[in-house]
């Protein structure tokens, strides 16, 4: 909406909002907090700045426990679920220690088991095998 009336301010702003059915009010609110961010997405961007710095001092290793952990520890009264948010939305992840391996190993140059019981697969009729 900002965009087409930012390339077309010719057509002015009441007729454009009019014609799309958003109130006034509505543009000119998203408009200022766009410019001017409230309080909680100032603390968002710092919080984020700090959560990137715990997650690469980690190697980035820690995933939003640790990192919120290591918040706590340092003072910072932040919630778990914040972290957890704010992680996401920077697209940071911890790394899990069990993933990897199985247990089972395919050999390559293994004999297939020999079929002793002769199974055909092959029916005449459908139940009737």
């Amino acid at each position: 909406m900002r965009a087409l009336i930012d390339k077309h301010p010719h057509l002015g702003v009441e007729p454009v909002l009019r014609e799309l059915h958003i109130p006034s009010s509505t543009y000119y609110r998203r408009r200022r907090a766009e410019e001017e961010p409230c309080e909680r997405r100032r603390r968002d961007v710092e919080l984020t700045g700090r959560i990137r710095q715990v997650h690469q001092d980690s190697g980035g290793i820690y995933g939003s426990p640790r990192v919120h952990a290591v918040l706590r520890r340092a003072g910072i009264q932040v919630g778990r679920k914040r972290v957890e948010r704010l992680m996401r939305q920077a697209g940071l992840a911890g790394i899990s220690p069990r993933k990897g391996k199985g247990f089972t190993r395919h050999d390559p140059d293994a004999d297939l088991a020999p079929d002793l019981v002769q199974r055909d697969f092959t029916a005449p009729a459908p139940n009737r095998l």
